[in-house]
């Protein structure tokens, strides 16, 4: 024998936007506005919603960490790309003598200009050196 308790009716007043939105959902989801508000009440009301809000921000604030760390390690790759570039640069450019100096510094307007064509064709259609570069490497072993 089953027992159908009855439900009991309440009234409520409810700023009119929160009106709106309730019955938006209700009308996306095809229920009742009565089942939304209820269900949206028990939860509130549920002894573990704290802990289920606080799982959704650990969630949260676990993929912007994860972001954050992509990021470090991409900076970090900028960076010793430009220093290993400046180091082999230093070490492989002689100086030159100054009429030499003269025609080199007219050139180099143009010479900047193409790569800075070439590196915006690069980001614009890849692929990234970051994608190119392992994540596994111990960043303890160096190879030579």
């Amino acid at each position: 024998m089953t027992s159908s308790k009855k439900k009991v009716q309440i009234s409520v007043y409810l700023d009119p936007a929160v009106m709106t939105v309730l019955a938006d959902y209700a009308a996306r989801r095809d229920k009742s506005q009565s089942m939304v508000a209820e269900a949206a009440i028990a939860s509130f009301l549920s002894p573990d919603s704290d802990e289920r809000r606080e799982a959704a921000i650990a969630k949260r604030l676990d993929q912007v960490d994860r972001r954050l760390n992509r990021q470090e390690r991409d900076i970090g790759i900028a960076i010793e790309t430009l220093a290993v570039f400046v180091r082999f640069w230093l070490a492989t450019t002689p100086a030159l003598p100054e009429p030499a100096a003269q025609a080199a510094r007219a050139k180099a307007g143009e010479r900047y200009e193409a790569f800075v064509t070439a590196l915006g064709r690069r980001l614009a259609k890849g692929p990234k050196l970051r994608q190119e570069i392992s994540e596994d490497i111990d960043p303890g072993v160096e190879k030579r």
